[in-house]
């Protein structure tokens, strides 16, 4: 059974970084595609990051681009998001996802397995 925990989440102060890492067991994620989703009070679930299997691909959201880095290790059997410029604006529940496909999904109904989540709050 595939699992996946998420980790490095926190409170920062806007401007601030943080790297969010994302642990899978139960299944090597070599041959699968990742992403980072995340969801605010009150919002949809949103694709922050994705990246295929071998991260050779990746993709963010225009509010995420060139402050955040999504990365993997097939190796280690991790991925993580780096996070740079924090804003209020990504304070969210930041959710890791594993898709059945090697290449990745701009959507979170192409992904099979969730994390649990990690809570990331930005003061200003």
């Amino acid at each position: 059974q595939v699992q996946l925990a998420e980790s490095g989440g926190g409170l920062v102060q806007a401007g601030g970084s943080l790297r969010l890492s994302c642990a899978a067991s139960g299944r090597a994620i070599a041959n699968y595609a990742m992403g980072w989703f995340r969801q605010a009070p009150g919002k949809e679930r949103e694709l922050v990051a994705r990246i295929n299997y071998s991260g050779a691909m990746t993709d963010y959201a225009d509010s995420v681009k060139g402050r955040f880095t999504i990365s993997r290790s097939n190796m280690r059997n991790t991925i993580w998001l780096q996070m740079n410029s924090l804003t209020p604006e990504d304070t969210a529940i930041y959710y890791c996802a594993q898709r059945e496909y090697s290449n990745s999904s701009p959507s979170p109904d192409g992904y099979s397995y969730w994390g649990q989540g990690t809570q990331v709050t930005v003061s200003s």
